[in-house]
């Protein structure tokens, strides 16, 4: 059984740097096929696609964000982490990572992790 825990600050202060972590258990993030996602969630919204991690460690990003995104990963913890420079109160949601298949669903969720950008 994969399990993914999101975790990094609940608040976040305008202009600053959001930072999460996901932590992977029960499965590899270099296995192949799989690709590791952030997707966020702000209040009364849908889902939104932030980016993505390959089990190779190549990175995607959604073209709306991708002037302030950053993901990496450190293989040796099994971990995957968001930067996401530049946060205004817009950037407040629920930020859950993901795991999926190429070509495929996402599978495995984190339970999400709730950020507020304010002063």
């Amino acid at each position: 059984q994969v399990q993914l825990q999101e975790s990094g600050p609940g608040l976040v202060k305008p202009s600053q740097t959001l930072s999460l972590t996901c932590t992977v258990s029960g499965g590899s993030i270099t296995t192949s096929y799989y690709a590791w996602s952030w997707i966020r969630q702000p209040p009364g919204k849908g889902l939104e696609w932030m980016g993505v991690i390959a089990y190779d460690g190549s990175t995607y990003y959604s073209p709306s964000l991708k002037s302030r995104t950053s993901i990496s990963r450190d293989t040796s913890k099994n971990q995957f982490s968001l930067q996401l420079s530049s946060v205004t109160p817009e950037d407040t949601a629920v930020y859950y990572c993901a795991r999926v298949y190429v070509h495929s669903d996402y599978d495995y969720w984190g339970q999400g992790t709730q950020v507020t950008v304010s002063s």
